[in-house]
């Protein structure tokens, strides 16, 4: 039996469990192991890394809540699937909590989410097919007819902005995107119960940007499509600013 590795003894409790959940994150890149794929067992871990069960357990605990490991009882550890669950529930949590200190994390979360999309947009306009442009232009006519009749429509608002990535085939962009929707869909909660998002020239004006975005998109005009997808989210940036001086 091997001699554990002494590289942790003289680290704080924490600094040691942060050091073997990244020892243990080593471990499986340098196996080459994949999402599904099994880890090795507690038995294996703990001699080869040196450590305790009881530290073990809680090692994986931290990545199982990092989205790293999965537990599966009656089967074992495997290395959990690609998502992003445990980012979404942390920025969820930030925006929520920036909503009362003026709202600056939700500011910023914004702000990353146009740059993205700003950005891409061009690369979408190439990629997009006449299928998916009558689906975009159905989606729109939703937003319309709900704006008409002073009805929200977030969800709808979720698809568009979906369907206009999707066509890129880019696994981490469709999953930061969603945990955008994710935190955004909460603070668009929080501020329509303070009766500020449910407005119906703001809903109008909501589905217009959007109609005038899908003709630069329809038209493959690159720069005016960024344009007017960068001046949505203004708009959504002077609804939190409204938002943060009222509260």
């Amino acid at each position: 039996m091997t001699a554990p590795p002494t590289r942790h003894v003289r680290l704080g409790a924490h600094e040691r469990l942060r050091a073997l959940t990244s020892d243990i994150m080593d471990l499986i890149i340098e196996r080459g192991l994949r999402a599904g794929d099994a880890l090795p067992t507690e038995n294996v871990l703990t001699e080869e890394l040196g450590v305790g069960r009881n530290t073990l357990r809680e090692a994986i605990k931290v990545l199982q809540a990092l989205g790293v490991v999965e537990i599966r009882h009656g089967f074992g550890m495997f290395v959990a699937s690609n998502n992003l669950v445990a980012l979404a529930d942390s920025l969820t949590f930030r925006g929520r909590m920036s909503l009362r200190h003026k709202g600056h994390e939700a500011h910023e979360l914004v702000e990353v989410r146009q740059a993205l999309e700003s950005g891409l947009i061009g690369s979408a306009i190439d990629a997009l097919d006449d299928g998916q442009l009558r689906e975009l232009d159905d989606i729109v006519a939703a937003m319309e007819h709900r704006a008409a009749r002073g009805l929200t429509f977030v969800e709808v608002d979720q698809e568009f902005h979906r369907l206009l990535f999707s066509c890129l085939e880019n696994e981490l962009l469709t999953n930061l995107l969603g945990v955008f929707w994710q935190v955004y869909r909460t603070i668009h909660d929080a501020i329509e119960i303070a009766g500020d998002a449910n407005q119906p020239v703001g809903l109008a004006e909501t589905a217009k940007i959007h109609r005038d975005i899908l003709d630069a998109v329809r038209g493959k005009d690159k720069g005016r499509a960024a344009e007017l997808m960068h001046r949505h989210f203004d708009g959504i940036r002077d609804q939190l600013t409204a938002f943060a001086l009222e509260s």
